[in-house]
């Protein structure tokens, strides 16, 4: 049962009861102040917990921020540039997370602490201070009573009358108070109710609105992730087999490190010990150099180099040598001597002494010493022989091999990954070679041949050319186009070195290339995707002719090369290449695949990048009435081939979103998210702005975003662009009465920034409008 209400009439008698039922309800707001007293420091509590936990995710957004990968060789390829820019775009989102954040703890501030503050301090301390009234006036009332009836009868009636005046107007005083008291108790017995409730209801509104804006974050960023997800596969895909071929070169180099030595400029090269000799009685001593000789000029170069010493290089010296004697042990208390002498110095000759008899014996022929062996040093460069060839047999070989797959097992999962037995493999091999048994086996409808023992004897057999079906004159110039520009620039410039191969390569090349678009084709079924295919048979259409490290870490852009072929295949193929090479690649100009433009609206997008959500811009009233449709990217997402990779700057631009604009900054990759038009590749950065708290800031990123020039190569601040011409890299479609249509090539007068992030104003064709910022570039 709840509270017993206060009857007025009750304030007069005053009666036991009434009293009771007074304190009962002086009990439930002393209860209700604690309440809220608990609930006010949980309240705070949980502020600074959430500013604690801001500052935590800021810090982390800042760690991710300013951390960059480095990678070997000198190009990245687009799935590497992504992951390096991931870290980026995931600070910006924990950035503009703890925003949203931020805005939280201040509205529980706004909407729970103070109203409950001000309820606790305005309403029942208001209640308080008519209890204590009411209490000393209750005293004094009861007070005045007992002594007014202590009074003596025996008094003066002037004195007793005004005795009882005086104890009627107490009287009345107290019962005056003792009403509004009732009234106020009862009021704020009622009040209490919504005055509490509603704070709390507030509160949980604006913990609801941060949570739903961090489930469209995450829808918008549903996108990012998937096309991340694409990225990671693809790039564990070609470190897998990029590292089987560094263990199997690692292999080979520890079984004999002098058949592998590397093909430069130096005849040979590497630690010698050098006699100093020194004053008497000291002797001499004796310091390890690192040195080099070039047979042709016989200049020797020696540079002191302690290992121990934390790696201190010391001064280089160089010498014409004169000629080169070998140390006996009758003439020297040391192994392995021998002495040089400096055309400068002559009759003093320089004492060296190498790790190993056969180091010195090396050493010795390179510097064609009295007693040097001839050792051929160019094992590595010579020729792999092999039985395979490109004749009638080899194109018999991989025609009957293609028909059997595609006629078997073009559904296969893992085809051309799952390798066979080896020995199965060999045997087959060898019948397919040999002209008597070639036409005598059948792949196609024996069950004795494995779908997989037909695609690894496949394999296996262009492996075994005397030198890879794309060339090695010609591997260098294929790797070019993959490492950057534009994915037309790349697909022109392997169209036009297809055409340079030899008339069989590229026949048995066509063939081979054909049947892999056919495969691909199939992929939801055999789960063989363009960018697979060329994880598989990068490796073995091309190779470089010295094997190195570091031409194993191109293993990757022989996939996109190999990748290219599958995707342009008819274009390559069946059309002749422009009668000019093509226009080389600047490595320094701005990326030419544009990131995804801010779009003001979702909806469909034709060849053009995936927009997504963008929380800051508000829809036209023409946009309001159309209902948002799922964005459909019009490129594969199999195959990632058609991407820019990342060619290695001194200085490499950087984006950095302050407010709604993307400022450039050293050591940062965002800026450079590329996309290709025909590909859904959103960027987390169109769906981070959010309305810049500071004009100020935003005005400034205006004038400081950073251009690379064309010209040298190197970054420079553009300080305003105000005014300024800028040409068109891609074609746009305007999508809204408010933006500009244009094709490649266009030529855009007075261009400035736009109030819109990602957008510039433009004027082309007598007519103002909005253009991509990532489509242009600035003349």
């Amino acid at each position: 049962m709840g509270l017993q209400p206060l009857e007025f009439s009750d304030c007069y008698l005053d009666s036991p009861w009434f009293r009771e039922r007074v304190r009962a309800h002086e009990a439930e707001l002393e209860k209700t102040n604690k309440f809220i007293k608990e609930l006010l420091k949980d309240g705070k509590n949980l502020i600074a917990a959430t500013k604690n936990l801001s500052a935590a995710q800021r810090k982390f957004a800042h760690s991710l921020r300013d951390f960059k990968f480095e990678f070997i060789g000198d190009a990245e390829t687009d799935d590497e540039r992504y992951l390096d820019a991931s870290l980026h775009e995931f600070s910006n989102f924990l950035k503009n997370l703890e925003e949203q954040r931020e805005i939280l703890a201040l509205s529980v501030t706004e909407t729970l602490i103070k109203p409950l503050e001000r309820f606790r301090k305005e309403q029942l301390g208001a209640v308080k201070e008519e209890k204590k009234k009411f209490d000393k006036e209750t005293e004094k009332n009861y007070s005045s009573l007992e002594k007014h009836l202590n009074l003596s009868a025996k008094k003066k009636e002037l004195q007793l009358q005004e005795a009882d005046n005086q104890v009627e107007q107490n009287r009345k005083h107290f019962y005056e108070l003792s009403l509004e008291y009732v009234c106020k108790l009862q009021e704020i017995q009622e009040r209490k109710k919504f005055e509490c409730v509603e704070p709390v209801l507030s509160f949980f509104q604006g913990l609801f609105t941060f949570y739903h804006q961090g489930y469209e974050l995450a829808k918008d960023f549903n996108h990012y992730k998937m096309a991340l997800q694409i990225n990671i596969q693809n790039t564990r895909n070609r470190f897998e087999g990029t590292r089987s071929e560094v263990e199997e070169l690692m292999n080979k180099i520890r079984r004999n490190p002098q058949e592998h030595k590397r093909a430069n400029h130096f005849t040979m090269e590497g630690y010698l010990y050098v006699q100093e000799k020194r004053p008497a009685p000291f002797g001499s001593s004796w310091v390890k150099h690192y040195c080099m000789y070039r047979k042709e000029t016989k200049k020797f170069t020696m540079i002191p180099f302690e290992h121990r010493s934390g790696g201190k290089v010391g001064d280089e010296e160089l010498f014409v040598l004169t000629y080169c004697t070998k140390r006996n042990i009758d003439t020297i208390d040391r192994r392995f001597c021998f002495d040089l002498e400096a055309s400068d110095r002559p009759g003093v000759p320089v004492t060296m002494q190498a790790f190993s008899e056969e180091d010195r014996k090396l050493w010795m022929e390179a510097l064609d010493g009295k007693e040097a062996l001839f050792i051929n040093l160019n094992r590595a460069n010579a020729k792999r022989e092999g039985s395979a060839q490109l004749d009638k047999i080899g194109f018999t070989v991989i025609k009957k091999c293609i028909s059997a797959v595609e006629t078997r097992g073009i559904n296969d999962q893992g085809l051309y990954r799952v390798v066979g037995v080896s020995s199965k493999v060999q045997r087959l091999l060898s019948l397919l070679m040999d002209a008597k048994t070639c036409n005598e086996v059948d792949l196609e409808n024996s069950v004795d041949w494995e779908v997989k023992t037909i695609t690894s004897a496949m394999k296996q057999y262009l492996r075994s050319l005397p030198e890879p079906l794309m060339t090695y004159e010609l591997h260098g110039e294929f790797i070019v186009p993959a490492k950057s520009g534009s994915p037309e620039s790349r697909v022109n410039a392997v169209h036009f070195l297809v055409h340079k191969l030899p008339e069989k390569n590229k026949e048995m090349l066509e063939i081979l290339v054909k049947h892999l678009a056919n495969v691909s084709k199939h992929a939801k079924r055999n789960l063989m995707t363009v960018a697979n295919l060329g994880v598989v048979f990068g490796p073995t259409l091309m190779r470089p002719q010295e094997e190195t490290v570091a031409a194993i870490m191109d293993l990757k852009f022989q996939n996109i090369v190999v990748e290219i072929l599958i995707e342009n295949h008819e274009k390559i193929f069946k059309t002749l290449p422009d009668a000019t090479f093509p226009e080389p690649i600047s490595m320094s100009v701005s990326p030419p695949n544009a990131p995804p433009r801010q779009s003001r609206r979702q909806g469909q997008r034709i060849k053009r990048p995936l927009a997504v959500y963008n929380l800051c811009l508000e829809l036209d009233d023409a946009d309001s009435h159309s209902s948002p449709r799922e964005d459909t990217p019009t490129g594969s997402m199999d195959s990632l081939s058609s991407q820019s990779p990342t060619p290695a700057f001194s200085s490499s631009p950087s984006g950095l979103l302050d407010g709604n604009h993307l400022i450039m900054d050293s050591g940062d990759l965002a800026g450079w998210t590329t996309n290709l038009p025909g590909q859904s590749r959103p960027s987390m950065v169109s769906w981070m702005n959010t309305p810049s708290a500071n004009p100020a800031a935003t005005n400034t990123a205006s004038s400081t975003f950073f251009f690379p020039n064309p010209a040298t190569g190197s970054d420079r601040t553009v300080e305003s662009i105000a005014h300024r011409k800028a040409r068109a890299v891609y074609p746009c479609k305007a999508e809204h009465s408010s933006e500009l249509s244009f094709q490649i090539g266009a030529i855009f007068e007075d261009v400035q920034f736009s109030r819109e992030p990602g957008w510039l104003e433009g004027t082309l064709n007598g007519k103002r409008g909005l253009i991509p910022q990532n489509y242009v570039q600035f003349l």
